[in-house]
């Protein structure tokens, strides 16, 4: 499955009509591999892949699915807008923000909670039959739970925020279909950046198709990606030395005293 154009709708006076990408484009052609939307806060980065998360109806890690979130309401109607071009449709993927990920470790921690809590009440009334009934009663309970920590290769919520985050990734690279991520970066050092990188890179050569929203120069310098910067003049193509980012990134660790004392 590949999204190869996402069609825009006509500009408009309210937000997020009024965002000024779609004053200088009518569609936009994506990557099969990695596309990646940088710009400044409020540029629209986030707005047009939340609209198009909602458009492509992919699954989400969030504690809401797509359908009963309530943060993207006032954006269906300019998801609803947006015309998609497949060369073949699927419903696999996946939508990540930044901060759906917090909402999802607990998700997880509170259904692993209650599966160890229904097990060991099994336990506790099966107490006087024999040994393999017991354990065939609480394996009810207990293999989704195991079937978790394999999944992710241990609880997510014991490791660091960036460990259980790469960890997730690994996880879910592996299904293909359409990726869109904003922000990933958000809780990795820049040693964790360039593990996420890999992990792209592998899944990519599985298939698989990103969408990316970022502020990363790390994630920005994926090989090949088509880089897609929103600005106050719109949309355009961008090469990754051209990126306000990377120069601004360059400047600094070329004179961090005197980068700081310019300030």
């Amino acid at each position: 499955m590949t999204l190869e154009r996402v069609g825009l709708p006509a500009p408009g006076e309210a937000y997020p009509w009024s965002l000024p990408l779609l004053r200088s484009a009518r569609a936009i052609d994506l990557d099969p591999r990695i596309t990646l939307l940088v710009g400044e806060n409020g540029s629209g980065k986030s707005t047009l892949l939340e609209a198009l998360a909602i458009a492509a109806d992919v699954p989400t890690a969030g504690a809401n699915d797509l359908a009963r979130d309530p943060t993207l309401d006032g954006l269906r109607p300019f998801a609803a807008a947006l015309r998609l071009s497949w060369t073949a449709r699927s419903r696999r993927g996946l939508f990540l923000r930044a901060e759906d990920y917090f909402g999802y470790v607990q998700r997880q921690r509170a259904e692993q909670a209650a599966l160890r809590a229904e097990a060991e009440r099994v336990a506790r009334e099966a107490a006087g039959t024999f040994e393999l009934e017991r354990q065939r009663r609480m394996g009810v309970f207990l293999g989704p739970a195991r079937a978790a920590d394999a999944r992710y290769a241990g609880d997510l919520d014991a490791r660091s925020h960036g460990e259980s985050f790469l960890a997730f990734f690994k996880a879910r690279l592996r299904g293909g279909g359409l990726i869109l991520l904003d922000e990933p970066e958000a809780a990795l050092s820049p040693l964790r950046q360039l593990a996420l990188v890999a992990l792209l890179r592998e899944a990519t050569e599985r298939g698989t198709q990103f969408v990316i929203a970022t502020h990363a120069p790390i994630l920005m310098a994926f090989p090949g990606a088509t880089i897609l910067q929103l600005t106050e003049d719109g949309l355009r193509r961008a090469r990754f030395d051209d990126l306000e980012a990377v120069r601004t990134l360059r400047a600094f660790l070329a004179d961090p005293e005197g980068f700081v004392r310019r300030l």
